[in-house]
């Protein structure tokens, strides 16, 4: 009886293994087949590669609460996840670049960089993707978020839209040609969506507060403010940051932080 319980438990882990790779496919293909992406993976500088590797490892562990790509909880079962979810992303990252033929070979420090910066987003979608690639039948018992770990789904899915544009020269194009007036409009259109994407919008999952003002202070200002955070961050990352004066860093901010916001909003009602 042990014994078929535990080969029920392997095939079970397989097949979450396999959704996992699945999921890491799925988040991280528009990143692995950008140009930008693929030059900053050696042009970046060391200590930002290793900042953004490191920020992503708590990030990946709160996912793993959340959503994890197994049924398994417990404190050692996420960071077991966590560290498998991020072996998945580095092994999915690396066939993908290689098959592309993309990766630069003239030192192991420049390959190991490429694929470093596309094994984050690929590990992310690895942990979500039992939420995303399975039946409803799956999701029983899973654990619900707090305020703060609301808040931190929120910031998980700004960080992932951000990352994805955030090293594309066009997000840059659209910050320089924004005027005052139209940085602002993003701004306030960002807001405005993430409000009702989430709240207004009546879509499966979406949270349910006791009047429309106090979600917008408690979930909608916090979101965008972490929204905001999350852009500049890996504007910073990826060397958007660089060579900008205070009015150019903010209109950069605030474009990215458009696609942020709705990332955000997705989040909350995916995760």
């Amino acid at each position: 009886m042990t014994q078929n319980a535990d080969r029920a438990g392997d095939r079970a882990y397989i097949r979450d293994l396999g959704r996992a790779f699945g999921g890491a496919l799925l988040f991280s293909l528009p990143l692995l087949m950008t140009m930008e992406m693929w030059a900053l993976g050696f042009a970046a500088e060391p200590h930002r590669r290793l900042v953004y590797l490191l920020a992503a490892l708590p990030l990946l562990f709160g996912l793993a609460h959340y959503a994890g790509f197994s049924a398994r909880r417990g404190l050692v079962n996420n960071l077991l996840d966590t560290l498998v979810a991020l072996a998945v992303g580095y092994v999915t990252a690396a066939a993908l670049m290689s098959i592309f033929n993309v990766l630069d070979y003239s030192s192991a420090s420049s390959a190991v960089g490429q694929v470093t910066l596309q094994a984050a987003p690929a590990a992310l979608g690895a942990l979500a993707a039992r939420r995303q690639l399975s039946d409803a039948s799956d999701e029983d018992g899973e654990d619900q978020a707090s305020y703060p770990g609301e808040l931190f789904l929120m910031l998980a899915g700004a960080l992932y839209f951000a990352m994805n544009l955030a090293p594309t020269e066009e997000m840059r194009l659209i910050a320089y040609l924004a005027t005052p007036l139209g940085a602002l409009g993003v701004l306030v259109l960002s807001i405005i969506l993430l409000h009702l994407i989430v709240f207004e919008a009546g879509f499966a999952g979406q949270e349910k507060a006791e009047t429309p003002l106090r979600a917008f202070l408690d979930f909608t200002l916090p979101g965008y403010g972490l929204c905001l955070l999350a852009s500049l961050a890996m504007l910073w990352v990826f060397g958007g940051t660089d060579g900008h004066g205070l009015q150019a860093l903010v209109a950069n901010v605030v474009v990215l932080a458009f696609p942020a916001a709705i990332g955000a909003a997705a989040a909350r009602l995916l995760v």
